[in-house]
Protein backbone atom coordinates (compact mmCIF):
# COMPACT_ATOMS: atom_id res chain seq x y z
CA UNK A 1 0.00 0.00 0.00
CA UNK A 2 1.12 3.74 -0.60
CA UNK A 3 1.09 5.22 2.98
CA UNK A 4 0.98 8.74 3.83
CA UNK A 5 1.56 10.32 6.88
CA UNK A 6 3.27 12.73 9.09
CA UNK A 7 6.69 12.73 10.33
CA UNK A 8 5.60 13.57 14.40
CA UNK A 9 6.67 10.63 17.05
CA UNK A 10 10.34 9.30 15.70
CA UNK A 11 10.11 6.16 17.83
CA UNK A 12 6.41 5.07 16.49
CA UNK A 13 7.31 6.22 13.04
CA UNK A 14 10.57 4.40 13.17
CA UNK A 15 8.58 0.81 14.09
CA UNK A 16 5.70 1.79 11.68
CA UNK A 17 7.96 2.05 8.36
CA UNK A 18 9.64 -0.71 8.71
CA UNK A 19 6.75 -2.72 7.66
CA UNK A 20 6.22 -4.27 3.52
CA UNK A 21 4.51 -1.08 2.35
CA UNK A 22 6.13 2.34 0.60
CA UNK A 23 5.31 5.63 3.17
CA UNK A 24 5.37 8.98 1.80
CA UNK A 25 6.48 11.59 4.64
CA UNK A 26 5.45 15.20 3.86
CA UNK A 27 8.49 17.56 3.77
CA UNK A 28 8.02 21.47 3.43
CA UNK A 29 11.37 23.62 2.94
CA UNK A 30 11.28 24.47 6.84
CA UNK A 31 11.14 21.53 7.58
CA UNK A 32 9.32 22.21 10.31
CA UNK A 33 5.85 20.35 12.25
CA UNK A 34 4.53 20.08 8.65
CA UNK A 35 7.08 18.98 7.04
CA UNK A 36 9.70 17.48 8.83
CA UNK A 37 10.79 14.66 6.15
CA UNK A 38 12.90 12.05 6.70
CA UNK A 39 14.03 11.02 10.24
CA UNK A 40 17.39 12.15 10.72
CA UNK A 41 18.47 10.54 14.19
CA UNK A 42 16.25 7.33 13.25
CA UNK A 43 17.42 4.32 11.29
CA UNK A 44 14.43 4.27 8.37
CA UNK A 45 14.28 1.94 5.39
CA UNK A 46 14.31 3.42 1.79
CA UNK A 47 10.57 2.55 1.94
CA UNK A 48 10.02 6.19 3.09
CA UNK A 49 9.35 9.03 0.33
CA UNK A 50 9.91 12.45 1.20
CA UNK A 51 6.76 14.01 -0.52
CA UNK A 52 4.98 17.53 -1.05
CA UNK A 53 1.46 16.93 0.24
CA UNK A 54 -0.19 19.51 -2.06
CA UNK A 55 1.16 17.57 -4.92
CA UNK A 56 -0.50 14.19 -4.07
CA UNK A 57 -3.25 12.65 -5.61
CA UNK A 58 -6.16 10.88 -5.13
CA UNK A 59 -4.29 7.76 -7.00
CA UNK A 60 -0.88 8.39 -5.30
CA UNK A 61 -2.16 7.08 -1.66
CA UNK A 62 -4.62 4.05 -0.47
CA UNK A 63 -4.72 5.41 3.37
CA UNK A 64 -3.89 7.98 5.15
CA UNK A 65 -2.45 7.95 8.74
CA UNK A 66 -3.94 10.91 10.59
CA UNK A 67 -2.30 11.78 14.35
CA UNK A 68 -2.94 15.34 15.04
CA UNK A 69 -6.39 16.93 14.66
CA UNK A 70 -5.15 19.61 12.25
CA UNK A 71 -3.93 17.09 9.75
CA UNK A 72 -7.85 16.60 8.55
CA UNK A 73 -7.81 19.47 6.41
CA UNK A 74 -4.56 19.20 4.64
CA UNK A 75 -5.92 15.64 3.42
CA UNK A 76 -9.36 16.91 2.23
CA UNK A 77 -8.35 16.67 -1.41
CA UNK A 78 -7.62 12.82 -0.91
CA UNK A 79 -10.59 10.86 -0.22
CA UNK A 80 -8.37 7.71 0.84
CA UNK A 81 -9.50 5.31 3.90
CA UNK A 82 -8.30 7.76 7.42
CA UNK A 83 -6.92 5.72 10.58
CA UNK A 84 -6.60 8.40 13.39
CA UNK A 85 -3.50 7.15 15.74
CA UNK A 86 -3.88 8.05 19.29
CA UNK A 87 -0.64 8.47 21.13
CA UNK A 88 -1.36 10.51 24.03
CA UNK A 89 -3.75 10.11 27.45
CA UNK A 90 -6.23 12.48 27.80
CA UNK A 91 -5.26 15.72 28.83
CA UNK A 92 -7.90 18.09 31.42
CA UNK A 93 -11.22 16.65 32.49
CA UNK A 94 -9.92 12.72 33.18
CA UNK A 95 -11.47 10.54 32.95
CA UNK A 96 -14.30 12.56 30.68
CA UNK A 97 -11.83 13.99 27.94
CA UNK A 98 -13.54 14.01 24.67
CA UNK A 99 -11.41 13.06 21.79
CA UNK A 100 -11.10 15.51 19.17
CA UNK A 101 -12.15 12.79 17.02
CA UNK A 102 -15.40 11.64 18.81
CA UNK A 103 -18.67 10.83 17.02
CA UNK A 104 -17.13 10.57 13.55
CA UNK A 105 -17.82 7.73 10.88
CA UNK A 106 -15.16 8.71 8.45
CA UNK A 107 -12.51 7.36 10.52
CA UNK A 108 -11.02 4.62 12.65
CA UNK A 109 -9.34 5.57 15.98
CA UNK A 110 -6.10 3.35 17.00
CA UNK A 111 -4.80 3.72 20.56
CA UNK A 112 -1.49 2.49 21.71
CA UNK A 113 -2.30 1.38 25.05
CA UNK A 114 -5.51 -0.41 26.48
CA UNK A 115 -5.38 2.50 28.84
CA UNK A 116 -5.46 5.50 26.38
CA UNK A 117 -8.68 3.80 25.18
CA UNK A 118 -9.98 3.57 28.45
CA UNK A 119 -9.79 6.96 29.52
CA UNK A 120 -10.07 8.62 26.23
CA UNK A 121 -13.94 9.24 25.70
CA UNK A 122 -15.03 8.69 21.44
CA UNK A 123 -18.30 8.67 21.72
CA UNK A 124 -19.67 6.62 18.48
CA UNK A 125 -16.58 6.30 16.73
CA UNK A 126 -14.79 3.33 15.93
CA UNK A 127 -11.79 2.27 17.84
CA UNK A 128 -9.18 -0.16 18.44
CA UNK A 129 -5.74 -0.79 20.47
CA UNK A 130 -2.63 -1.83 18.79
CA UNK A 131 -0.04 -1.90 21.07
CA UNK A 132 3.61 -0.77 20.60
CA UNK A 133 6.57 -2.46 18.94
CA UNK A 134 10.00 -2.04 18.58
CA UNK A 135 12.98 -2.23 16.60
CA UNK A 136 14.91 -4.37 18.75
CA UNK A 137 18.04 -2.29 19.92
CA UNK A 138 21.54 -3.69 18.90
CA UNK A 139 23.10 -2.97 22.44
CA UNK A 140 22.89 -5.25 25.38
CA UNK A 141 23.02 -4.36 29.27
CA UNK A 142 26.14 -4.77 30.87
CA UNK A 143 25.43 -2.08 33.75
CA UNK A 144 28.89 -1.69 34.66
CA UNK A 145 28.57 2.09 36.16
CA UNK A 146 27.12 2.63 39.31
CA UNK A 147 24.38 5.55 37.38
CA UNK A 148 20.89 5.67 36.41
CA UNK A 149 19.54 5.90 33.14
CA UNK A 150 16.55 8.31 31.92
CA UNK A 151 14.72 8.83 28.54
CA UNK A 152 12.22 12.09 28.27
CA UNK A 153 11.69 14.78 25.95
CA UNK A 154 11.18 18.40 26.81
CA UNK A 155 11.64 17.27 30.86
CA UNK A 156 11.81 21.27 31.90
CA UNK A 157 8.71 22.68 29.93
CA UNK A 158 6.86 19.39 30.95
CA UNK A 159 8.36 19.08 34.88
CA UNK A 160 5.65 17.19 36.84
CA UNK A 161 4.63 14.96 33.89
CA UNK A 162 7.74 13.84 33.03
CA UNK A 163 8.44 13.58 36.82
CA UNK A 164 11.51 15.94 36.66
CA UNK A 165 10.83 17.03 40.23
CA UNK A 166 11.29 13.77 41.27
CA UNK A 167 14.74 12.84 39.49
CA UNK A 168 16.55 14.93 43.00
CA UNK A 169 15.70 12.53 45.11
CA UNK A 170 17.66 9.55 43.23
CA UNK A 171 20.46 11.27 42.71
CA UNK A 172 21.91 10.50 46.59
CA UNK A 173 21.66 7.00 45.53
CA UNK A 174 23.28 7.39 42.29
CA UNK A 175 24.38 9.99 39.18
CA UNK A 176 21.58 10.17 36.45
CA UNK A 177 22.22 10.75 32.86
CA UNK A 178 19.46 11.86 30.62
CA UNK A 179 18.78 11.61 27.44
CA UNK A 180 16.28 13.29 24.88
CA UNK A 181 15.03 16.25 23.37
CA UNK A 182 15.32 19.24 25.19
CA UNK A 183 16.97 18.25 28.08
CA UNK A 184 20.02 20.48 27.72
CA UNK A 185 18.12 23.09 30.18
CA UNK A 186 17.92 20.39 33.25
CA UNK A 187 20.34 22.17 35.67
CA UNK A 188 20.58 19.81 38.75
CA UNK A 189 23.26 18.56 40.78
CA UNK A 190 24.30 14.85 39.80
CA UNK A 191 22.40 14.62 36.54
CA UNK A 192 23.85 14.85 33.57
CA UNK A 193 21.91 16.09 30.31
CA UNK A 194 22.50 14.55 26.70
CA UNK A 195 20.56 16.07 24.00
CA UNK A 196 18.88 14.31 21.32
CA UNK A 197 21.66 11.87 20.17
CA UNK A 198 21.55 9.51 17.45
CA UNK A 199 19.04 6.85 18.38
CA UNK A 200 21.95 4.02 18.59
CA UNK A 201 24.40 5.68 20.51
CA UNK A 202 21.90 6.33 23.36
CA UNK A 203 20.93 2.90 23.57
CA UNK A 204 24.64 2.06 23.55
CA UNK A 205 25.30 4.75 26.48
CA UNK A 206 22.10 3.62 28.47
CA UNK A 207 23.06 0.05 28.49
CA UNK A 208 25.76 0.68 30.49
CA UNK A 209 23.74 1.80 33.44
CA UNK A 210 22.68 0.01 36.23
CA UNK A 211 19.12 0.67 35.65
CA UNK A 212 16.34 2.52 33.98
CA UNK A 213 14.17 4.93 35.64
CA UNK A 214 10.70 5.99 34.77
CA UNK A 215 9.41 8.99 36.36
CA UNK A 216 6.13 9.89 34.21
CA UNK A 217 3.81 10.40 36.26
CA UNK A 218 0.89 11.14 33.14
CA UNK A 219 2.05 10.27 29.48
CA UNK A 220 1.09 7.56 27.30
CA UNK A 221 3.83 4.26 27.55
CA UNK A 222 7.19 5.85 26.19
CA UNK A 223 9.28 3.51 23.83
CA UNK A 224 12.14 4.38 25.58
CA UNK A 225 10.88 2.38 28.31
CA UNK A 226 10.49 -0.51 26.27
CA UNK A 227 14.09 -0.57 24.14
CA UNK A 228 15.38 -0.36 27.68
CA UNK A 229 13.68 -3.71 28.66
CA UNK A 230 14.48 -5.12 25.57
CA UNK A 231 18.22 -3.89 25.81
CA UNK A 232 17.67 -5.64 29.07
CA UNK A 233 18.13 -3.10 31.77
CA UNK A 234 16.23 -3.64 34.80
CA UNK A 235 13.42 -0.99 35.31
CA UNK A 236 12.22 1.31 37.63
CA UNK A 237 8.99 3.01 37.23
CA UNK A 238 5.85 4.69 38.62
CA UNK A 239 2.76 2.52 38.98
CA UNK A 240 0.81 4.91 36.22
CA UNK A 241 -0.83 4.46 33.39
CA UNK A 242 0.69 1.66 31.13
CA UNK A 243 3.39 1.01 33.11
CA UNK A 244 1.82 -1.53 35.55
CA UNK A 245 1.06 -3.74 32.24
CA UNK A 246 4.08 -3.24 30.38
CA UNK A 247 6.72 -4.26 33.49
CA UNK A 248 6.31 -7.28 35.68
CA UNK A 249 7.32 -7.95 39.21
CA UNK A 250 10.04 -9.99 37.95
CA UNK A 251 11.32 -7.48 35.67
CA UNK A 252 11.43 -4.47 38.02
CA UNK A 253 9.71 -2.35 40.80
CA UNK A 254 7.03 -0.44 40.05
CA UNK A 255 5.63 2.08 42.91
CA UNK A 256 3.42 5.07 43.45
CA UNK A 257 5.24 5.20 45.97
CA UNK A 258 8.49 7.44 45.25
CA UNK A 259 10.38 6.17 48.21
CA UNK A 260 9.71 2.57 47.42
CA UNK A 261 11.70 3.38 44.07
CA UNK A 262 14.38 5.07 45.65
CA UNK A 263 15.43 2.01 47.90
CA UNK A 264 15.20 -0.02 45.09
CA UNK A 265 17.39 2.16 42.95
CA UNK A 266 20.18 1.50 46.26
CA UNK A 267 19.10 -2.33 46.10
CA UNK A 268 20.65 -2.63 42.43
CA UNK A 269 23.15 -0.15 42.94
CA UNK A 270 24.38 -2.62 45.42
CA UNK A 271 23.45 -5.56 43.92
CA UNK A 272 24.46 -5.87 40.26
CA UNK A 273 23.50 -9.37 39.99
CA UNK A 274 19.97 -8.79 41.14
CA UNK A 275 19.72 -6.00 38.62
CA UNK A 276 21.23 -8.64 35.88
CA UNK A 277 18.13 -10.99 36.70
CA UNK A 278 15.53 -8.66 36.56
CA UNK A 279 17.17 -7.34 33.50
CA UNK A 280 17.33 -10.52 32.03
CA UNK A 281 13.42 -10.72 32.60
CA UNK A 282 12.39 -7.50 31.58
CA UNK A 283 14.36 -8.39 28.43
CA UNK A 284 12.26 -11.56 27.95
CA UNK A 285 9.05 -10.15 28.55
CA UNK A 286 9.40 -7.35 26.10
CA UNK A 287 10.79 -9.45 23.52
CA UNK A 288 7.64 -11.22 23.90
CA UNK A 289 4.69 -8.35 23.81
CA UNK A 290 6.40 -5.62 21.85
CA UNK A 291 8.10 -7.05 19.50
CA UNK A 292 8.30 -5.43 15.38
CA UNK A 293 6.22 -8.74 13.39
CA UNK A 294 3.79 -8.65 16.23
CA UNK A 295 2.95 -4.88 15.56
CA UNK A 296 3.42 -5.26 12.15
CA UNK A 297 1.17 -7.87 11.62
CA UNK A 298 -1.62 -6.34 14.29
CA UNK A 299 -1.39 -2.85 11.70
CA UNK A 300 -1.40 -5.19 8.33
CA UNK A 301 -4.98 -6.65 9.63
CA UNK A 302 -6.11 -3.30 10.24
CA UNK A 303 -4.70 -1.60 6.83
CA UNK A 304 -6.33 -4.28 5.01
CA UNK A 305 -10.05 -4.35 7.10
CA UNK A 306 -9.91 -0.12 6.62
CA UNK A 307 -9.19 -0.06 2.78
CA UNK A 308 -11.26 -3.36 1.55
CA UNK A 309 -13.87 -1.76 3.35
Amino acid sequence: MNILLWHVHGSWTTSFVHGKHRYLVPVNAARDQWGLGRARTFDWPETVEEVDIGALTPDDVDVIILQRPDELERVAHLPAPRIYVEHNTPKGDVPNSRHPMADRDDLVVAHVTHFNELFWDTGATRTTVIEHGVVEPRARYTGELDRLAVVTNEPVRRNRVTGTDLMPRFTPVAPLDVYGMGVGGLNLDRVTAYDDPPQARMHEEIAKRRAYLHLCRWTSLGLSLIEAMQIGMPVLALATTEAIAAVPNDAGVLSTRAGTLVEAAQWLIDEPDAARRLGERARQVALARYGLDRFLADWDRLLEEETCA
